[in-house]
């Protein structure tokens, strides 16, 4: 192994420049390359009371809370956020006053802003896709979703460059030398062999699967199988409705997934192209057999626990503490209708960078996919923290 870390160690430099790194694993990974000499941003709390949090006084509370309770397990032990969502955890279900009563007594409010005091920030949305699949190749199922490769070699950076914590470059061995790893351009014509997870119908769903970074198969067998994030290649994150853009093939108002999607079917011939413009590919691998059995459980989060449709939310998880309760002021997809409600922060996404910046997971299907393809509003977000613990902390 000491000739392979010495690999890794002189080929550092080469390839940070020829492709950038990338975040450690996250459930989007839809990130753009990162800068050797990026700092980590600021992120500003101020303590406010709740009366003065627009929506609070009406705002659904329990189902947010109970959200949060099921996180205990993986917050650090002893810790005073810790011991709030344990004692969450005796609060009645759906008791809107008891959830009420519990946050006020427990919690002190605080509001997240930007360094330069910018408090509002862009609030989009994810979902878990539901592709049909097969666990064989056939006619109808022949786009493989792929496990990781076991060539594809992570290196943390932290333990090179301090300064670049939380970042993670990938590559391969090229004899004794790191270099990066395959495009997808390079993967989808078979420079590379990764593990067959599953088969599927859609080559454009499978796109959208590795966006979203986690999903379901229904399986022509019957039963489900439960994806999950794995890794990543290493290379940039382009996206696919700005290509299409800029080649004139689709106007911004097109671009959502559904003017993608059709897009798509009326031009097979120029997709393959459309596709491999976005050199970032995604792996999977299949969650415990478990969370296939059917139930309403979602998918795994960063945080480590099933996320919940409609109140869990994706953060940057530098800025805002993981695991925590986070109060979402925004408006609902496409409209000015005010959606305000407590959330917990469980998930973290390439994407998903800036103090106020959060990703809405709406749940699994079509349903929560459209409502998922339309949410780019504005909001705001007030992080709850334990009473005389200070103010949060990543």
């Amino acid at each position: 192994m000491t000739h392979i870390c010495r690999a890794l160690a002189a080929s550092l430099f080469a390839i940070l420049v020829a492709v950038g790194c990338a975040p450690l694993p996250a459930v989007a990974p839809d990130c753009p390359p990162c800068v050797a000499t990026q700092k980590t941003p600021e992120v500003r709390f101020a303590p406010v009371s709740f009366a003065s949090i627009p929506g609070w006084p009406t705002a659904s509370l329990a189902q947010g809370l109970a959200a949060f309770a099921g996180s205990c397990a993986r917050l650090a032990p002893a810790s005073a956020l810790r011991r709030v969502c344990e004692a969450a955890r005796g609060v009645p279900e759906n008791d809107e006053p008891a959830a009420r009563r519990f946050a006020e007594e427990n919690f002190k409010a605080w509001a997240v802003s930007a360094p330069d005091g910018m408090n509002q920030g862009l609030i989009t949305g994810y979902y878990e896709p539901v592709l049909a699949g097969s666990r064989t190749r056939s006619e109808r199922f022949r786009y493989p979703v792929y496990g990781a490769p076991d060539d594809l070699i992570g290196v943390e950076l932290e333990s090179v460059v301090p300064e670049l914590k939380g970042m993670r470059l990938r590559g391969r061995l090229q004899g004794n030398r790191l270099v990066p790893y395959w495009t997808r351009a390079d993967i989808e014509a078979g420079r590379v062999h990764p593990p067959v997870l599953a088969w599927v119908a859609d080559p454009v769903e499978l796109f959208f699967l590795q966006i979203q970074g986690s999903g379901l198969i229904a399986l022509d067998s019957g039963g489900r199988l439960r994806l999950a994030y794995a890794d990543q290649n290493g290379h940039p994150y382009r996206s696919l409705g700005r290509t299409l853009i800029q080649r004139g093939e689709l106007t911004l108002e097109q671009s959502s997934m559904q003017g993608i999607q059709s897009w798509a079917a009326a031009n097979p011939s120029k997709l393959r192209e459309a596709l491999d413009a976005n050199p970032s590919y995604v792996f999977f691998r299949e969650t415990p057999a478990g969370d296939n059995s059917g139930s309403e459980r979602g998918p795994i989060g960063t945080l480590g626990v099933p996320l919940t449709a409609a109140y869990s939310l994706a953060i940057d998880a530098r800025l805002i503490p993981l695991g925590a309760p986070v109060f979402l002021s925004t408006t609902q997809p496409l409209s000015k209708t005010p959606l305000e409600r407590l959330m917990a922060a469980q998930d973290t996404g390439g994407a998903i960078r800036g103090a106020v910046r959060a990703d809405l997971y709406w749940g699994s299907g079509p349903e929560a996919g459209t409502l998922a393809g339309r949410m780019r509003q504005p909001g705001r977000l007030w992080v709850l923290w334990p009473k005389n613990d200070g103010e949060p902390r990543p």
